[in-house]
């Protein structure tokens, strides 16, 4: 967004959760991105930015999936992806003449894509240099945000790409060596992903983070090319390990017999991997439950960004939990994944919470952070440069404590507070939660 600001005006970056926003801040137009769930808590943001004179636009996937719910708390509203209208927004915002609504054209070509201004970002962020390859994925999970509006799957061109992983000069030298790509899936187009990567290698960075479904593990050329390009870490939607819940969400890239030889070969390669795993699926049962801690240990992935699931409004898993008059909660705020907001359907509430107690419990104790550190730090291949491997390991070491120490904490601080155990062991929610706000990320422009 910075990146396409045309410079009639100065821009400053601000992420909430990183630091407070500045309501006396001397910029003449706030624009605002937010997920769904932050929505409650943006319009307060713009609330409080217009009683004290300031011009406020939002956009976003919630801005643009339901704008006529955004409208009222709003003087403007960007729909769909913003590289064809932002320039004209700030021409028009300074103009005097800032429209209600920008509506992009659906699903633009991704070429012309100005690089991102990394100067800007947050120096408190370890990893500033995040940029995207593609857009969209191939498949269509019923609980993700992307079904909303399906969309075709799109590739930037490589040069754009290898330019923004490149556009440092104003960073720290040790700040540009580590990056990101933040992509739905970079493996939608596996010959593409694999021309990338070739080019990346050639960068020589210190690591890369990348995000890909399960089904490109299959390649191995694709692996490969990872270690090449310096991939310490991926994220993956592992969602569930019983197959019966993967295909009432439509996961049928996952097949749960194959985990735990996917996740040996992303160690052997010396790839920490970052699942995503949901609890409350339709068809988890206690027994799956009761299993859960012992398959983690089977299959052992690095880390599991543990969750329970969400019926994101709009999504086709949110319809069908809505048109069973299942919904109990429609506090958006609590649709980030750490309240249950709907009736599960096999098992009780209290089953939830208790399977996300004992998982979390078992998985992030010291005793098993270490054996999985332990398994990931053997299992390597041996054969690259010893001096690498020695850099290589020492970092990823210390990416694989804190972000298992980060999701203990964030269960003990965001999820134990909804709970209490009685003398009789049952487990039940508390009534008043306290709500915790989150996430906003506040561009301002001056």
């Amino acid at each position: 967004m910075a990146g396409l600001t045309p410079d009639i005006v100065e821009v400053d970056l601000l992420h909430e959760m990183v630091r407070p926003i500045d309501y006396n801040t001397d910029a003449d137009f706030i624009a605002l991105s937010f997920m769904d769930y932050c929505a409650p808590h943006a319009y307060e943001v713009a609330k409080t930015f217009k009683k004290r004179g300031k011009t406020v636009v939002a956009g976003g996937k919630y801005a643009s999936t339901f704008p006529e719910e955004v409208f009222p708390h709003m003087d403007s509203v960007v729909v769909g992806e913003a590289e064809k209208v932002w320039p004209q927004v700030v021409e028009d915002m300074v103009n005097g003449k800032l429209q209600r609504v920008y509506e992009a054209p659906f699903a633009p070509p991704l070429d012309n894509i100005p690089p991102p201004r990394y100067d800007l970002v947050e120096p408190e962020y370890a990893v500033p240099v995040v940029t995207e390859a593609t857009r969209g994925c191939k498949y269509s999970c019923s609980f993700c945000q992307l079904t909303i509006e399906h969309k075709p799957y799109r590739m930037r061109p490589i040069e754009d790409v290898i330019r923004d992983l490149t556009a440092t000069e104003k960073l720290p030298f040790h700040k540009r060596k580590m990056a990101m790509l933040l992509d739905n899936n970079l493996g939608g187009d596996i010959g593409y992903a694999k021309e990338l990567l070739k080019e990346v290698a050639k960068l020589r960075l210190w690591g890369l983070g990348a995000q890909f479904s399960f089904d490109c593990l299959h390649d191995d050329m694709f692996l490969d090319l990872l270690v090449e390009a310096h991939c310490g870490m991926a994220f993956i939607g592992l969602e569930s390990l019983n197959e019966p819940s993967l295909a009432a969400v439509h996961k049928k890239q996952n097949k749960v017999a194959e985990y735990k030889e996917l996740f040996v070969k992303l160690k052997e390669r010396g790839i920490l991997t970052f699942t995503g795993m949901m609890l409350a699926l339709d068809e988890d049962t206690p027994e799956y439950y009761e299993e859960l801690p012992k398959k983690l240990d089977e299959i052992d992935p690095s880390s599991i960004l543990l969750s329970i699931s969400i019926p994101i409004p709009g999504t086709p898993f949110h319809q069908l939990v809505e048109s069973e008059g299942r919904i109990v909660d429609e506090d958006l705020s609590h649709y980030e994944g750490d309240h249950l907001v709907f009736e599960p359907k096999s098992v009780t509430t209290e089953a939830v919470f208790s399977a996300f107690c004992s998982i979390n419990e078992y998985f992030y104790s010291w005793k098993s952070i270490l054996k999985r550190w332990f398994r990931f730090v053997i299992k390597q291949n041996k054969g690259r440069n010893l001096a690498y491997r020695i850099i290589q390991g020492m970092l990823l070491s210390m990416i694989f404590l804190r972000l298992s120490i980060f999701q203990r904490d964030h269960a003990q601080k965001r999820v134990y507070p909804m709970i209490r155990t009685g003398q009789d062991g049952h487990i039940s929610l508390i009534q008043k939660i306290k709500k915790v706000k989150k996430g906003t990320v506040t561009f301002l422009q001056g």
